[in-house]
């Protein structure tokens, strides 16, 4: 599937489709059961023309496993996931398997400071829109290889902020309002996943901009966000770039310095 957004905007890299399935792709890059992985590196790849697969175990981390739609992984997280994304959970850390999981994550000492309490961390984690994929598999594939007969979850730009702007303008393009688009504070992988999986439930979903999850940039390029639309969001944005500002002088010049 070729995407008019890409060429309008002169994307640096293929969009990438999320797509759920019962079938393994062959040759897909997949991790390793048990091993640690991010699934914003695994983003990374497929859109540079790879295909990753995962399934409910072998989603890299905890919070890949949540992000991707396999439940609320977080109940699992050791020391719980509102003193890692907080204080820290000493106590925890000083109990003998808490000091086996320190040697392999010393941020758990003292926590990623991303909240100010737990309390506050918790209200966060508690209210994420979890999601249960009624597939085996979830795969990240180029846009472009997309059969005849997949149809994806989402859909996800890779994107400088002249390219955000005007996704951001597209999105609201045929749209009452000017609010058809978020930015929610969450991890990588949600922003891609749950998140705008989410919105493909409602009757009016809105774009999200993600890998703001500071903890994910070492795996993109510093000039470089997301912008995922659930596919029949992505369909109406498809529908209206020859029509709108994607073809007017304004928005080629500034195309020009993406190029």
């Amino acid at each position: 599937m070729q995407s008019r957004i890409a060429e309008a905007v002169n994307l640096r890299y293929t969009p990438v489709a999320i797509v759920f399935t019962n079938e393994k792709p062959e040759g897909a890059l997949q991790f390793k059961e048990g091993r640690w992985g991010c699934v914003i590196a695994m983003l990374g790849a497929a859109a540079k023309g790879r295909t990753a697969v995962f399934d409910r175990k072998t989603y890299g981390c905890i919070g890949g496993g949540s992000g991707l739609g396999f439940g609320n992984t977080y109940t699992k997280f050791p020391g719980g996931i509102e003193y890692f994304l907080s204080k820290g959970n000493k106590e925890f850390c000083d109990s003998e398997m808490g000091k086996n999981i320190v040697r392999n994550m010393p941020a758990l000492i003292h926590g990623e400071a991303y909240k100010k309490t737990p309390e506050f961390a918790k209200s966060f984690a508690d209210n994420l829109p979890y999601y249960d994929v009624p597939t085996e598999y979830v795969v990240f594939k180029p846009l472009e290889e997309l059969s005849p007969a997949e149809k994806p979850e989402v859909v996800v730009f890779l994107a400088t902020p002249d390219q955000i702007s005007a996704l951001v303008a597209l999105a609201n393009y045929a749209r009452h309002g000017g609010d058809n688009v978020t930015i929610p504070w969450c991890a990588g992988c949600h922003s891609i996943g749950i998140i705008p999986l989410h919105e493909g439930t409602l009757d009016h979903p809105r774009g999200v901009i993600g890998l703001t999850d500071v903890s994910a940039r070492k795996h993109v390029e510093k000039d470089i966000l997301s912008f995922s639309v659930p596919y029949k969001m992505f369909l109406e944005m498809e529908n209206h770039v020859e029509e709108s500002f994607l073809t007017k002088d304004v928005w080629l010049k500034v195309k020009e310095r993406n190029q």
